[in-house]
C-alpha cells in the first residue's frame, strides 16, 4: 500500500501548521508591548460586563437564535455546493433528494419566521 496519494494532503496540513505558528511568532515581536487594565478585560462589545441581565430579567437569547439560523443556512449552502457541481451526473433520484432538504429547511425557516425569530427588535 503507497502513500503517495496522501503526500499533497500532509503537505498541506504542514504548511497550515507552519503558517499558524510563524503568524502566532511574528505577532508576538511584531505588535505594541503595552498593556492595561482595559485591554486585559474581556471584551463585552462596548458596554460594561454586568453579573445580572439588566433589569434583574432573563437573558435575552434573540442573538443566539440569530447565531443558530446562520449556521443552519450555512450547512444548507456546504451540501448544495457539491450538489450543484455533480448535478449532470446524478440521476432524478439525485434531484429528488435535494428538494426534499430545500423543503425541509423551507419549512424551518417559515417556522422561524412565523415565530418571530427573524425580527430584530
Amino acid at each position: 500500500m503507497s502513500l503517495s496519494p496522501y503526500v499533497p494532503i500532509i503537505g498541506l496540513f504542514a504548511l497550515a501548521a507552519g503558517f499558524a505558528l510563524f503568524s502566532i511568532a511574528a505577532a508576538r515581536f511584531a505588535g505594541p508591548h503595552r498593556y492595561n487594565k482595559a485591554k486585559l478585560e474581556a471584551y463585552e462589545c462596548g458596554i460594561e460586563p454586568s453579573p445580572q441581565p439588566i433589569g434583574g430579567s432573563r437573558f435575552p437569547v434573540k442573538f443566539y437564535l440569530t447565531a443558530m439560523l446562520f449556521i443552519v443556512f450555512d450547512v444548507e449552502m456546504i451540501f448544495l455546493y457539491p450538489w450543484a457541481v455533480s448535478f449532470d451526473i446524478l440521476p432524478v433520484f439525485g434531484f429528488v433528494a435535494m428538494l426534499l432538504f430545500i423543503g425541509a429547511v423551507f419549512v424551518a425557516y417559515a417556522y422561524e419566521w412565523r415565530r418571530g425569530g427573524l425580527d430584530w427588535d
